[in-house]
């Protein structure tokens, strides 16, 4: 098995791919409801979201995968711990949603490692973490994985639903580079304790939309 670092971030960003069975494309971090709500409006109302979605769900997650990746929490106890930090069950049956798509890859991948501690349904934080110890990359690299994911999916589904042009939220989110990075190295010195009652309330009406394009 290669713990080589580089490659094995390589391997971990060519498993985030939404393309792949993960199903990150059908998720739209809680912006399909925020643009519903008026709360996410245009360009500049983006990157305030994103921001936000960085610094709470982002740093939360990660820092459950870098912990779960250096192996000081273990995948019973980080289910546990990402339960307590998602309060609004739409949410985590978003999370579950995604673990179960990167569970499922993973068995793939490496289909002579035992994954039977992650269960059926894990959150994608838990599988994030044992996916990156499995693939030899660092804590700090699976927690800037992770942060990078939660921040270009929400852009994803922003520059859908607004119909924005694509270079303007590629610029964003290049803008919003540097917080990912310090997000991401935060992550990795410890659990953080926090969430988000905004991206709470986004995702629980979301469960009452009419016909909505996106999981949630």
């Amino acid at each position: 098995m290669d713990r080589s670092g580089s490659s094995g971030l390589a391997t971990l960003f060519a498993l985030a791919d939404s393309r792949l069975p993960i199903g990150g494309h059908v998720h739209s971090g809680g912006v399909e409801e925020a643009v519903a709500s008026g709360v996410v409006r245009d360009v500049g109302t983006v990157e305030m979201y994103l921001r936000r979605r960085i610094r709470t769900s982002g740093l939360v997650a990660a820092s459950l995968a870098a912990a779960v990746c250096a192996g000081t929490l273990d995948a019973v106890r980080a289910e546990a711990e990402a339960d307590a930090r998602t309060p609004a069950p739409a949410a985590r049956a978003a999370s579950r949603a995604q673990g179960r798509g990167l569970l499922r890859l993973a068995k793939q991948v490496w289909p002579g490692q035992v994954w039977a501690t992650l269960g059926m349904r894990p959150h994608l934080s838990t599988a994030f973490g044992v996916v990156g110890h499995s693939c030899g990359a660092t804590p700090e690299d699976t927690a800037a994985v992770v942060v990078y994911t939660t921040m270009t999916g929400a852009a994803t589904a922003a520059q859908r639903l607004l119909a924005l042009d694509p270079a303007t939220v590629a610029a964003c989110t290049i803008r919003l580079g540097e917080l990912c990075d310090r997000t991401a190295a935060e992550a990795a010195t410890g659990v953080a304790a926090l969430s988000d009652p905004l991206q709470d309330v986004l995702a629980q009406r979301h469960l009452v939309r009419d016909m909505p394009l996106f999981a949630s």
